[in-house]
């Protein structure tokens, strides 16, 4: 739903505004809101039954389609990383892994229903560029003949690149196979700050990539920074910044590092008094946010900017932002099917995820089953509040009117408790009540996963679950 007027949207308001009291004040753990309910709430009595009965009802409904693979190898161990990965240089495994992956596309692709246009199409990792050429044009291939691949000008075709896991011929190819956009893994350019966190990647190499990317045609092109990695200070990190202002990438997610090495084996190699403080952590993201703006960028929010005229800001202008487990998007109506170890789908009444062990779910496909290992079947108060939670999170305001047209439902009525507990954050003006709509103000925007929570039934019940923290 597009605004009724210029002076609706919510980035005709000052973007920003850094508030350190505030920031200390709200600056708690929490979600980051990819879904509603989130990932801590899905049970094991969710299993492949229940998935396969969501991917029947989706079918009926119709509708586009988004495709998510994950490919867990890297050649690499990065020390910061907690994704679902298999550090291994035997490039042999590839083969054998895409084709379970087209097993189970075949499976899925039964149950959602081969006939569905796929507008949306993600290869996450791990490194996806660890695929040999061969099995990047196979996998493309099987996807091709068991779904209606979208070839339109409007289709999101995208992958994660590893700038050090790229031949000659790798973008070529990922062009040929109908990728147009591409997300590239930086995370700073400061040379002791890679080899603390075993990711040596020169500027050059970054730059060369990009510069291939953009010969060959890709748009929105992204580049990923980490910041409160080990040995970064403020000055390191804007000189960071200015490299890559200079590189100009179209869209940038700078994501803060959480130190948890008690849950993620890899980090235990980062020594914490190497890490810039937190007074540091928050001097550089004010910094960097700052430095962004400057140069044109737009803050879509939760770590993520992008210029004014890349999809990803227009869609914020427009209303029609959305929020899924790869971040923002433009495609809000694609249910999500997932393929591979670990991977979380979506219809719009259930959420569901593999099996995290790889050999486990090599098992399950090997015995042509479903690997689904947990999930949850959304209630309509779900819904309700997974509706209410994207509009704050993407386009920083709720319409009441809206709200009311799409559930029947009185806003005021169905959230007195959370206006009353949203009542400090309009004090303090995170928040501003106009009548019809609830906007996310300047202060707020850095905020928004704790203006948020206000909206989570499992959060209000006290639900104890550790979340990385909002800043």
């Amino acid at each position: 739903m597009a605004f009724d007027t210029v002076a609706e949207r919510s980035n005709e308001l000052p973007s920003f505004i850094w508030d350190e009291a505030l920031i200390r004040r709200y600056d708690l753990s929490g979600p980051r809101y990819t879904s509603y309910p989130t990932a801590v709430e899905f049970s094991a009595e969710f299993g492949p039954e229940a998935m396969a009965e969501a991917a029947r009802r989706s079918r009926a409904t119709g509708g586009p389609l988004s495709l998510y693979t994950h490919l867990p190898f890297c050649a690499h161990l990065c020390y910061y990383c907690a994704c679902n990965k298999v550090i291994t240089k035997k490039r042999d495994k590839a083969m054998p892994y895409v084709e379970r992956l087209l097993r189970e596309a075949a499976l899925q692709a039964r149950l959602f229903g081969a006939d569905r246009p796929v507008q949306q199409l993600h290869w996450g990792g791990g490194t996806p560029t660890f695929l040999p050429r061969e099995a990047m044009r196979h996998l493309m291939a099987g996807y091709a003949e068991l779904f209606k691949l979208d070839s339109s000008e409007t289709r999101d075709y995208s992958v994660e690149i590893d700038p050090r896991e790229v031949a000659d011929d790798t973008l070529a190819t990922l062009w040929e196979l109908g990728f147009n956009r591409i997300s590239l893994g930086v995370q700073d350019v400061n040379p002791a700050v890679q080899k603390a966190v075993n990711r040596v990647q020169p500027r050059a190499m970054t730059e060369a990539v990009l510069d291939e990317a953009r010969r060959l045609g890709f748009r929105s092109i992204n580049l990923d920074l980490i910041y409160g990695l080990p040995y970064q200070t403020p000055e390191s990190f804007a000189e960071t910044l200015e490299a890559v202002i200079e590189m100009s990438p179209d869209r940038l997610s700078v994501f803060s590092y959480a130190h948890l090495p008690d849950r993620f084996y890899p980090q235990t190699r980062i020594q914490a008094d190497t890490l810039p403080s937190p007074q540091q952590k928050l001097t550089i993201l004010h910094n960097t946010i700052n430095r962004l703006l400057d140069a044109g960028y737009e803050y879509i929010g939760m770590d993520h900017f992008a210029k004014p005229d890349d999809s990803l800001a227009a869609a914020q202008r427009e209303g029609r932002l959305h929020r899924n487990f790869q971040g923002y998007t433009t495609h809000s109506d694609c249910d999500l099917v997932s393929l591979g170890v670990s991977a979380i789908g979506q219809t719009d009444e259930a959420y569901f995820q593999n099996n995290h062990d790889l050999a486990a779910w090599e098992a399950a496909i090997d015995e042509g089953r479903l690997a689904t290992i947990r999930g949850v079947a959304l209630t309509r108060d779900d819904r309700i509040r997974r509706w209410v939670i994207g509009q704050l999170i993407c386009q920083f305001r709720l319409d009441r009117k809206q709200f009311a047209a799409r559930w029947q439902e009185d806003f005021d009525r169905y959230f007195s408790d959370e206006l009353r507990r949203l009542a400090p954050m309009i004090q303090d003006d995170l928040v501003a009540d106009r009548g019809q709509v609830l906007q996310v103000q300047p202060a707020g925007r850095l905020l928004i996963r704790a203006i948020c929570q206000i909206f989570d039934l499992y959060r209000k019940e006290g639900a104890s679950q550790r979340f990385s923290r909002i800043i």
